[in-house]
């Protein structure tokens, strides 16, 4: 059995090694093995300095507890309370810890220090307590009162939001009743007065789920869904954020990071939780909601109900949610905007709403899940159908258009109820503009997979013909054009499968791009051209017009910048098709050939999606502005923005940052900023395809102009994801070189790669037999190894991470080489302990520093001799060591050249090293040649 003293024992030795997790571990197995009072209080007392140096402040204040209540005089807990105390921001609780320690050891400098420096603290934190209430009145007192100038006003509101970020600021309005003065501002009916009240609101709530309880609760959420029901987007997404803030911090997400600051309450959120999500879910079907209301309302709900990880069980809140709202979300859906009885609605609305659809079915986790959710959506639909009522009718279709905009499946299963599609043939052939509108639409929606376009494809192509040559109206004839478009690009990229007779397609195109170009045809409707076109420009002929056709791909641009967020995928989806980013399946020849003989049916590659094609068509795109769009596209801060089209986005990103010249412009337009987000959230091809052109970016921008501030730091993590086995040489191998590249601008950089835990990876590809990727990992250690942490892992015993550096110096690659002498030279300067640890780690070790020494690179030659003369510093032992080698001879004949400006720094190193040996009295001095 274990022995407690040993365990105690051996925990400080652990300590000792700053292995402060192994320590804890043997101090927790020791307290359960002993009852002996005094050896517990050891053994707390050490394990609240583990904590310390965890910075687990919490929980190192409750072992020092623990321990002054079994040796109310143990100096040594009081003092590491005293420390806990003060960094969790408790000075009056830790100035009596240390006026103990004073006590017991009058003269003790430390404490007298530590008293010193608390009191000043605890003055200073009144001081600025009084005057913050005083600045918080005074502010309060000019925002409230009508008369004080505008200027004032405006001043005293962005002082208050700046104030309620900080959390002494935010705890300060909180205690100076400022909850009902911000109310109060919200009540004025002034824009601006509510922007900046809802705004302190979210400051004060963020992370702190105490005070964001007790402001939803004085507050109400009712009062919260008004003011987001107003039509008035700024402040309708100012409540809505306020919102998101509240359920995060009620849902412990967010949390600032509060080195273990224990809440002061604990506290049952899910009620809570609960009740906004009920009022939201009816704020979708209330009149009185805006449509800027009811799409924050959505977007709230699409955000927070559904389950964020798969792998997560519990998915109760979409159980609850389609239970109690799914009606209510299908009611949305189901709007037809012409219609006088239609909710108000943005654009935007119904797609979002058509997005919370499919979130919450592929949330649910088996098929009686699935078959409720269905049950509901048929009875719906059944509910609405009515022979007599034609709106009632167009409600039914169009709720089934929404639902295949959303999760298809199930619409597709909608689809087949009896009387559905006869109810869409039928509108299509009704004298009303607006029947046929929805039923086109709904025609449209229903053609998205191959399966279900060749039972459309007998049936819909003469509708939508009919109706494309009856009508006069343009936005029925642009949208019944789609539908053909949908139909025709059934065959996807395969030349040889094309549904409709040569040259039909870009005819087709070529309409669409003057509906696009039309400035007399309302947003909505040239949506609908962009439409057409993501599915035409799976043609190569078509998307190399497309391309040639500037003033077309400039409208497409600016239609990607307005407020109608709906047309983001298919512009997306365009940009993928132009620049042939989509996944490419490679034809096995042994089966093309087994096909053919067959005869079963071969993919073809049309000419122009060959690679030159494809070079030339990025490089309009780029002309035309494209990396301007992609940027405003990917701040859309919207559910319409999924995680599908984020990756569509990527895929576009990564064939532009192909050729290296331009990614000068693709940084110069904002390419490198818009490309965080899509790194770092979406799809995890998405992020991978996303990270591998930050890559390439990073590779060879400097990174203060590509990611200016501090978005430099957000580039790190998606850089070190791809340094994995998952991922191609290629993926490696750039992700390698913009590592360098960061890891030389600052520590700071440095610490955030040691910080994602990057050095494991670069390590092993510095044994890689790839040269490149051999070659690029060494550069970057020669930059990490500036960093004192990464010094410290060299120092560390038991690794051959130095045996590692002195081998690649020995390589025959000659960027290799340069890498490892350049990290030998720096680790050497840097540790005394290094210089002798080089010299046992492998019996080759002075061969390769001679080879060095004698370089016929001048880069090289100068790393070698810099560690010649780290190793002649550190120790006359080591100087004797060299100077009875072929190392002196090496010495004198560099260091006995003549001066020459081109190598200057070479001899006098060279020099430098002898003048060592000669002041250790192992060489006699020489005379200049």
């Amino acid at each position: 059995m274990e022995d407690p003293a040993g365990l105690k024992d051996e925990g400080n030795k652990y300590f000792q090694a700053n292995d402060y997790e192994n320590a804890i571990n043997s101090y927790t197995k020791a307290m359960k093995l002993t009852m002996d009072k005094s050896l517990q209080a050891v053994l707390y007392r050490n394990r609240a300095a583990c904590f310390l140096k965890k910075e687990s402040y919490a929980q190192a204040a409750s072992d020092a507890s623990r321990a002054i209540d079994i040796n109310a005089s143990d100096i040594k807990a009081l003092y590491r309370r005293c420390q806990a105390l003060e960094s969790l921001g408790k000075l009056d609780q830790a100035f009596k810890d240390v006026q103990r320690c004073a006590t017991i050891e009058p003269r003790n400098k430390i404490f007298q220090e530590t008293l010193r420096r608390l009191g000043a603290k605890i003055q200073e934190k009144l001081r600025i307590q009084f005057s913050t209430d005083a600045r918080v009145q005074n502010m309060f007192e000019i925002l409230l009162d009508g008369n004080s100038e505008r200027e004032k006003r405006e001043k005293a509101a962005n002082n208050l939001i700046v104030l309620g970020r900080e959390e002494a600021g935010a705890e300060r309005i909180f205690q100076n009743n400022g909850v009902k003065l911000l109310l109060q501002l919200i009540e004025t009916k002034n824009p601006e007065m509510i922007l900046a009240a809802v705004r302190t609101l979210s400051s004060m709530c963020t992370g702190h789920k105490a005070r964001a309880t007790a402001i939803l609760h004085f507050l109400g959420i009712d009062k919260m869904c008004m003011w987001m029901a107003v039509d008035n987007e700024e402040i309708s997404m100012a409540v809505c954020n306020l919102l998101q803030v509240i359920t995060d911090s009620l849902s412990g997400e967010g949390e600032k990071e509060q080195h273990g600051k224990e809440a002061a309450l604990v506290l049952d959120t899910k009620k809570d939780l609960k009740m906004i999500t009920m009022h939201l879910l009816d704020m979708l079907v209330s009149k009185k909601v805006s449509g800027q209301g009811r799409d924050q309302a959505l977007n709230l709900l699409s955000k927070n109900i559904p389950r964020k990880d798969l792998r997560i069980h519990d998915n109760s809140k979409t159980i609850f949610v389609i239970d109690s709202g799914l009606r209510k979300i299908l009611k949305v859906v189901g709007q037809v905007p012409e219609l006088p009885n239609c909710l108000p609605l943005t654009e935007n609305t119904r797609m979002i709403a058509s997005i919370l659809l499919n979130k919450l079915y592929d949330d649910l986790r088996c098929d009686p899940e699935r078959d409720n959710f269905r049950e509901i959506c048929e009875e719906y639909i059944k509910s609405k159908v009515d022979p007599q009522d034609m709106d009632k009718t167009l409600h039914a279709v169009q709720t089934v258009s929404g639902i295949m905009q959303g999760p298809f499946d199930l619409g597709n299963k909608l689809l087949g109820m009896t009387g559905v599609m006869e109810m869409m043939v039928a509108l299509c052939g009704s004298e009303r503009e607006i029947d046929q509108l929805v039923a086109v639409e709904a025609l449209i929606h229903a053609s998205t997979k191959l399966s279900r376009a060749t039972f459309i494809i007998t049936n819909g192509v003469t509708l939508l013909k009919e109706v494309y040559k009856k009508t006069k109206n343009e936005k029925i004839k642009i949208r019944a054009l789609v539908g053909l478009c949908k139909l025709g690009s059934a065959g996807g990229t395969d030349y040889g499968l094309r549904q409709f007779a040569e040259g039909s397609t870009e005819k087709l195109a070529k309409q669409c791009r003057k509906w696009l170009c039309s400035t007399s045809i309302d947003i909505r409707t040239r949506k609908w051209a962009v439409e057409g076109l993501a599915y035409l420009t799976l043609d190569a002929d078509v998307k190399d017009d497309f391309v040639e056709d500037k003033p077309a791909l400039e409208a497409m641009f600016e239609l990607a910048k307005t407020s109608d967020k709906t047309i983001l995928y298919s512009v997306a989806s365009t940009l993928v098709n132009c620049t042939n980013s989509y996944d490419v399946k490679e034809l096995v020849p042994e089966l093309v050939q087994l096909a053919q003989f067959s005869k079963q049916h071969v993919p073809e590659e049309h000419p122009k999606d060959k690679k030159d094609f494809v070079l030339k068509r990025v490089k309009r795109l780029l002309k035309a502005g494209v990396i301007s769009a992609l940027a405003c596209m990917v701040k859309a801060d919207s559910a319409i923005l999924t995680d599908q089209t984020k990756e569509l986005l990527a895929r576009v990103f990564l064939a532009l940052c192909e050729d290296p010249k331009d990614r000068g412009t693709i940084v110069a337009q904002g390419g490198g900023k818009a490309l965080i987000p899509l790194a770092l959230e979406g799809t995890d091809v998405g992020k991978v395809k996303a990270s591998h052109a930050l890559a390439k970016i990073a590779a060879i921008s400097n990174p203060d102009i590509a990611f200016p501030g501090e978005r430099v730091y957000e580039v790190v993590r998606p850089l070190v994801s791809l340094l994995n086995t998952e991922r191609d040489g290629l993926q490696n191998y750039e992700a390698l070189l913009g590592l360098t590249n960061l890891s030389g601008r600052s520590d700071k950089l440095r610490l955030k790669i040691i910080k994602e835990k990057a050095l494991p990876d670069i390590e092993n590809y510095m044994f890689e037999n790839h040269d490149q990727l051999r070659q690029a990992a060494t550069e970057c250690m020669c930059n990490l190894v500036v960093n004192k942490e990464v010094q410290e892992r060299f120092v560390a015993d038991g690794n051959d991470r130095l045996k590692l550096i002195v081998l690649l110096c020995g390589e025959d690659d000659v960027k290799v080489q340069n890498a490892a002498a350049g990290a030998l030279a720096m680790l050497t300067a840097a540790h005394k302990k290094l210089c002798h640890k080089m010299t046992q780690v492998t019996t080759q070790w002075l061969e390769i520093l001679q080879r060095l020494c004698l370089h016929e690179k001048l880069e090289v030659q100068h790393r070698g001799l810099v560690v010649a003369y780290n190793l002649i510093n550190a120790d006359q032992e080591l100087a004797k060591k060299l100077v009875e080698s072929e190392m002196l001879e090496i010495l004198t004949l560099v260091g006995k050249q003549a001066d020459d400006s081109k190598k200057q720094h070479v001899i006098n190193v060279a020099r430098e090293c002898l003048v060592k040996c000669m002041d250790y009295g192992l060489i006699k001095p020489f005379s200049q040649a």
